[in-house]
Order: C-alpha cells, then sequence, then structure tokens
C-alpha cells in the first residue's frame, strides 16, 4: 500500500481557538499570510463548528501540473512540496488550486504553502498545528490505512473529485456547542 500523509479534522471536537493556525506561523516565521486558516462554519447545513484547512496534500495535485518552473515535487510519503528558489512568483498556482492552499508571500515576491513541516517530521515530531491542538482535533495520518473510515469531500468543493485532497473528515453527528459552567468544567449541550 502506497503511503500518502494527511490531515484528519475532527469537527466535533475543534473549538476554534486558533492553535494550530498560529503555532504555523510561529514555526515557519511567516509574517504576512497564514499556511493554515481556521474558518467558523457557523450554522449552514446542521453543522455548528470550526474547520482548519491548510494544503491538503492532494494526490494529483493541480499545483504541480500547472506550475510553469516545476517548483512543486510529490514525494513518496504523498507530501506535495515547493521549492520556492524555483519559483517566479507567477501565481499560477493559486488559481489552479480548488482549496486557496499555495499563498503569495509578498516579503519574497514568491509562493509558499504548508510543507507538513518536514523538518519536524524528519526528527520525529509532528506538525506544528497537530501538536498545537489542544482538543485532538487535529490528526496526523497516513490516508490509506483509514480509508473510507472518514468523510471524503469537503462540502461544495467539486474539483476535489480530481485533485483526490489527503485530508478526512470526522462530521459531527448533531450540532453542539460546548459551555464551561460555574466549576470550569466543560459541559456537552446538545442544540
Amino acid at each position: 500500500m502506497k503511503k500518502q500523509l494527511g490531515f484528519l479534522m475532527n469537527l466535533q471536537k475543534c473549538i476554534g481557538c486558533h492553535g494550530c493556525e498560529m503555532a504555523c506561523q510561529n514555526e515557519h516565521r511567516l509574517q504576512d499570510h497564514k499556511r493554515r486558516n481556521v474558518t467558523s462554519l457557523g450554522e449552514r447545513e446542521n453543522v455548528i463548528g470550526f474547520l482548519s484547512m491548510s494544503c491538503n496534500h492532494c494526490v494529483n495535485p493541480a499545483c504541480m501540473a500547472i506550475c510553469p518552473n516545476k517548483c512543486f515535487k510529490k514525494r513518496r510519503d504523498g507530501i506535495v512540496s515547493h521549492d520556492a528558489s524555483r519559483c517566479s512568483g507567477c501565481k499560477s498556482c493559486i488559481g489552479a488550486c480548488p482549496f486557496n492552499a499555495p499563498k503569495f508571500n509578498a516579503l519574497t515576491g514568491k509562493i509558499d504553502k504548508c510543507n507538513m513541516c518536514i523538518n519536524r517530521q524528519q526528527a520525529s515530531l509532528l506538525p506544528a498545528c497537530v501538536s498545537a491542538c489542544i482538543p485532538k482535533a487535529l490528526v496526523h495520518v497516513d490516508i490509506p490505512s483509514m480509508e473510507n473510515e472518514y468523510s471524503k469531500l469537503p462540502v461544495g468543493i467539486k474539483m476535489a473529485q480530481f485533485t483526490e485532497p489527503s485530508v478526512r473528515f470526522i462530521l459531527p453527528e448533531k450540532p453542539k456547542r460546548y459551555l464551561a459552567n460555574i466549576s470550569g468544567r466543560r459541559k456537552e449541550d446538545s442544540i
């Protein structure tokens, strides 16, 4: 079975604290853009919660196919890496990616994207975003080992069937919200 590293996002656990987002920015010393974004899902489609997204390290990355400078490479572990030294900043990859993962870095004039913290993984550490996730809503996984266990396609993204993103979701069974009671413990309240 071929290895494909990715992320498992548990929408039942994410509390929208932005810890993953801040950890990524600190780890990579990002000043003018974010590689990972946490967004509120609001109350649409019977889901109340938050979603944390970065590059999905797709099986068939659109960014890699369109890049005229061949800046993107698919590694044996499934990570899509980007060589900024080859990047001209043409932004073709930004338009091609259905997930808006590549970001233009105005300071360097080049594209930047999540590299799944390759340096941390080489030191046997988890990606910074995963390590910082206190409720354990974001997990680093090998996608083929858990195939068909979780929801594949992000709602409303049609290109996902072609790019095959390496992110899986645990969707809420029922919308829930968490309230702190007087003692400071968390109490679940179904809506």
